[in-house]
C-alpha cells in the first residue's frame, strides 16, 4: 500500500461517514486526498494523519470524537491491521506486512514515474536563475543557483508544474562597452583600460575574435569595437553555456536584455504602468511609485537625460514574463540582492499582479571551497569549470543541493574526494551501485522477478526500508512546495542507510547450494525498488546513479 493509496482510502472513508450522517460536514469540505506522514516514533504505527484535528471544528465536534468515528471505518480498509487514536485526535495507522510489501512491486512497475505527483498541476512557472553577465566565465558565485535552481525546476516538474527555466542575459548597458574595449586593448597588445576586465580569458576572447574576423586589427577603433563586442559576446556566451552543460544544467530560454531595448519594450512598459496610475514625472525624470507597495523609495525608470535605468528593464522583463503566460515568476538571486525583493514585488503589484502569489524571490547565501585556487584564466575568481574538473560534477552538485539556499556553505574538498561513508554523495551513490551489483549477482545465481509475495517481506529491516521508500513521493512534493531540494538529498541518505542495514541482514541471492525460493525473488523486487528510488532522487538533484563504483 503506497501512501497515496492510503490517503485516498482515508478520504473515501471520510466521505462515507459524511454521507451516512456520522460526521456533520458538507461534501465539499472533505479533501480528495488526506495528508499522511510517518510518525516520529515508529512504535506508534506506519502512518499518521491529523485530519480529525483539521476538520473537527467545522464538524462541530471535538477531535477525539471525530477520530473515533473515522477510525472505525479505517479498520475495514484492506491492508490496515490497526488504527489507534493518540493525543488530542491523531490517527496512527499500521498496515500489515503484505500491504506494506506490495509497495516494492509498485515502485518497480512505476519506474522513473515513482515519486511524481500532480500536487502542482496547473502551475505555470517561469524560473530565472544564474543570469551571469556575459562579460566573463561562470565562477563559484554562480554555482549554488546553477545547482539548486536546476534541482528546484526538476522537483517542480516532478510535482506536476509546468516550468520554464530561463537565463536573463544582461547584454545591454555600459558593462558591454567596457567588455568590448577590454578585448580591443588586448587584441592590440595593450593593457585593459582602467575599470576594464582583467584576466587571460580576455586575451583568449581576442583570439576568438581574430579567428572570426582576421582583418579586425586593420579597422579603426570606432569600426572595430562593435564587431568585437558582438563576436566576443558570442564566444563568451558559448563558454557559459558549455560550462552549464558540463554541470548538467539546461535552460529552456536564454532571454536577451538588449532585445527588450531593441523591441521598444522599455517604452511600452512605462506606458502600460502609467495607464495603471503608477508612473509619475518629477525633476525631468520618469518614476514608478513603488512605495505604494512596500518599497523603501520610488524608483526612477527614465533618467532626466532620457536614458532608461536597469530598473526600467527589470519592469519590462517582468511584463514580458506576464505576457508570455507565466502566472508564477520565481527569481533566484545572490546574497547581495536582498534589496531587490521589495522592488520586484512592487513591480508585480504595479503590473496588477498579487505579489504574494505571482512572484517569489529566493536569496542564496555565499559558497566557499576550502583550498580552491583562483582561476589562471580569469585571475581573480574561482571558475565553475575548474571546480568541476577538480571535484567532479556529482560531488559539487550534490553538496550544494543538500543544504538550504539561505545558509552560508563551505565545501570541504578532502571530504568530497573520500570514497567512504563520511562523504554523503559517495554514501548515496554507493548504495545505488551496491543495489545494482546485488541484482547482477542475484540474476547470475538464477534469481528472477517471476514471483512476488509481499507477505514475505517481514524482516524488521525490510519494514524500515519500505517505510522510507514509501515516504519518497511526499518528500519530493514537499521539496517542490517549499523550493527545498535538500529534503530529497537528506531523504536519499536515509534510504541509503536503511538499504545498507537491510543488505547486511537479508540475502537476495541464495548462499552456496541453497535453492532459489520466492523469498529470494521477492527480495529482488525490494532491491530493485530501492535502486529505482535512489536513481529517481539523484536525477532530481542532477547527480548520476552509477551502476558500479
Amino acid at each position: 500500500m503506497t501512501p497515496e493509496e492510503l490517503s485516498l482510502a482515508i478520504s473515501a472513508c471520510l466521505k462515507d461517514a459524511v454521507a451516512a450522517g456520522e460526521i456533520a460536514l458538507s461534501a465539499s469540505a472533505v479533501p480528495d486526498e488526506v495528508r499522511v506522514e510517518r510518525p516520529k516514533n515508529r512504535e506508534h504505527g506506519d502512518w499518521a494523519t491529523n485530519i480529525a484535528l483539521q476538520l473537527s471544528k467545522q464538524a462541530g465536534t471535538n477531535p477525539r470524537e471525530f477520530a473515533t468515528i473515522l477510525s472505525a471505518r479505517l479498520k475495514s480498509i484492506d491492508g490496515v491491521s490497526a488504527v489507534d487514536i493518540a493525543g488530542p485526535g491523531f490517527l496512527n495507522i499500521t498496515v500489515d506486512a503484505a500491504a506494506a510489501g506490495a509497495l516494492a512491486k509498485a515502485i518497480v512497475e512505476a519506474g522513473r514515474d515513482y515519486g511524481t505527483t500532480n500536487t502542482l498541476a496547473g502551475h505555470v512557472v517561469n524560473m530565472e536563475f544564474v543570469s551571469a553577465n556575459p562579460t566573463g566565465p561562470l565562477h563559484i558565485g554562480h554555482t549554488r543557483w546553477a545547482a539548486l535552481g536546476d534541482a528546484i525546476a526538476r522537483v517542480l516538474r516532478a510535482s506536476g508544474a509546468e516550468v520554464t527555466a530561463e537565463y536573463y542575459i544582461n547584454d545591454a548597458g555600459s558593462q558591454m562597452n567596457v567588455f568590448a574595449n577590454s578585448v580591443y586593448s588586448r587584441l592590440h597588445g595593450h593593457p585593459v583600460p582602467d575599470g576594464g576586465y582583467p584576466g587571460q580569458y580576455i586575451a583568449d576572447l581576442g583570439h576568438d575574435v581574430l579567428t572570426e574576423h582576421p582583418d579586425i586589427r586593420e579597422l579603426t577603433e570606432v569600426a572595430a569595437v562593435p564587431v568585437i563586442r558582438a563576436a566576443a559576446y558570442k564566444a563568451q556566451m558559448k563558454d557559459i553555456q558549455d560550462t552549464l552543460a558540463d554541470f548538467g544544467v539546461a535552460f529552456d530560454v536564454y532571454f536577451s536584455e538588449q532585445e527588450l531595448h531593441d523591441a521598444g519594450a522599455i517604452e511600452s512598459a512605462v506606458a502600460r504602468l502609467r495607464e495603471q496610475g503608477h508612473v509619475f514625472d518629477d525633476g525631468g525624470a520618469v518614476w514608478l511609485r513603488t512605495t505604494d507597495f512596500g518599497d523603501d523609495k520610488d524608483r526612477v525608470m527614465i533618467r532626466a537625460n532620457g536614458e532608461p535605468t536597469y530598473f526600467a528593464a527589470d519592469a519590462a522583463y517582468y511584463l514580458s514574463k506576464k505576457d508570455r503566460g507565466f502566472t508564477e515568476k520565481i527569481y533566484l538571486l545572490g546574497a547581495d540582492h536582498h534589496g531587490y525583493i521589495n522592488r520586484l514585488k512592487a513591480i508585480a503589484a504595479c503590473a496588477g499582479d498579487d505579489p504574494e502569489v505571482n512572484i517569489e524571490v529566493l536569496i542564496g547565501q555565499l559558497v566557499s571551497v576550502n583550498g580552491a585556487k583562483l582561476s589562471k584564466r580569469a585571475g581573480n575568481i574561482i571558475e565553475l569549470k575548474d571546480l568541476i574538473s577538480w571535484l567532479g560534477k556529482d560531488a559539487v552538485r550534490y553538496s550544494l543541493a543538500r543544504f538550504p539556499a539561505d545558509s552560508p556553505l563551505t565545501l570541504d574538498p578532502d571530504l568530497l574526494k573520500k570514497h567512504s561513508n563520511e562523504n554523503p554523495v559517495f554514501y548515496v551513490q554507493y548504495a545505488h551501485a551496491r543495489s545494482r551489483g546485488t541484482a547482477r549477482n542475484a540474476v547470475a545465481a538464477g534469481v528472477d522477478r517471476n514471483a512476488f509475495d509481499a507477505a514475505l517481506l517481514d524482516h524488521a529491516t525490510e519494514n524500515e526500508l519500505l517505510s522510507y521508500l514509501g515516504s519518497y513521493p511526499s518528500i519530493v512534493a514537499k521539496a517542490a512546495e517549499l523550493r527545498e531540494p535538500h529534503r530529497v538529498a537528506r531523504h536519499l541518505e536515509v534510504i541509503a542507510g536503511a538499504y545498507h542495514r537491510w543488505y547486511d541482514a537479508c540475502r537476495v541471492a541464495p548462499q552456496g547450494d541453497e535453492a532459489v525460493t520466492d523469498v529470494n525473488r521477492t527480495r529482488l523486487w525490494l532491491n530493485d525498488a530501492t535502486s529505482q528510488v535512489l536513481a529517481n532522487g539523484l536525477d532530481l538533484l542532477g547527480v548520476s546513479a552509477p551502476e558500479r563504483m
